[in-house]
């Protein structure tokens, strides 16, 4: 007989909305920890980006889950309504930081601005940057002085190009794409962990074209495309894409 909180793990893999809710109806308990962890932060470090993460936060949150920091919760849920309630509650909400562990690119001290980003989450972004969050906030830097980049690169190579809206969003807002860090750690704690150094923005695109990242190879040039144009640079012709080379199988 299967375990149900296996089951709800297990159905959290590409964001399973009704596997969550089966087994959630087996009884599986998102109110406590499932092998030393809240089943929030299960679903969240997932490495699925899509509209059905909110629909299984908001399953768990039913049937009791918390959150390790409720204050992201609005958030992930991508609720601007909660959203502004929060905001007149917590009057530092907009420059609230927190920690997540990330699939992808690292939310370590990150502002909510960078979690929205980072989960594709478009009108918890818009909402934000209405209330006063600043576009050009840095995460926090380790002791090696990694990271310090801002929420615009969450969304220049994000899985399936979910936060393309939420990057042309934040340059409409002012984002700065030729921002330069020193590095960006990527899927920090996961198998392909990776720590990219000397990027801005736009080499932070094209680090989509590696085999770990295995980003689609159209969307990398225009997002590179749109952020060549939005600094006003100029965009050279970008011709060979698909590459040949690796079409052919090299």
């Amino acid at each position: 007989m299967s375990d149900p909180n296996e089951d709800l793990l297990a159905a959290f893999d590409g964001h399973r909305v009704d596997d969550v809710r089966a087994a959630l109806a087996a009884g599986a308990d998102p109110r406590a920890p499932i092998q030393g962890k809240l089943a929030t932060d299960w679903l969240l470090e997932q490495y699925a980006r899509s509209d059905a993460l909110q629909e299984c936060l908001r399953l768990l949150i039913d049937h009791g889950a918390e959150f390790r920091d409720p204050l992201i919760a609005p958030v992930v849920l991508n609720d601007p309504d909660a959203i502004r309630v929060a905001a007149q509650a917590h009057p530092s909400f907009v420059a609230h930081r927190t920690t997540l562990p990330s699939t992808f690119t690292s939310l370590e001290n990150a502002t909510l601005l960078h979690v929205a980003a980072e989960y594709g989450q478009l009108d918890a972004a818009r909402t934000l940057i209405e209330l006063g969050a600043d576009v050009n906030a840095a995460a926090g830097v380790d002791q090696f002085g990694i990271n310090g980049h801002t929420p615009l690169f969450h969304t220049v190579n994000s899985n399936r190009n979910r936060s393309a809206p939420i990057m042309r969003l934040l340059v409409q807002s002012g984002a700065d794409c030729e921002r330069f860090v020193k590095g960006v750690h990527w899927g920090q704690g996961y198998s392909w962990e990776t720590t990219f150094f000397d990027v801005t923005p736009i080499s932070y695109a094209q680090l989509g074209l590696l085999p770990q990242v295995h980003r689609r190879e159209q969307d990398v040039y225009d997002n590179i495309r749109f952020l060549l144009s939005a600094a006003g640079r100029p965009v050279p012709p970008l011709a060979n894409i698909p590459n040949r080379y690796l079409a052919e199988g090299h």
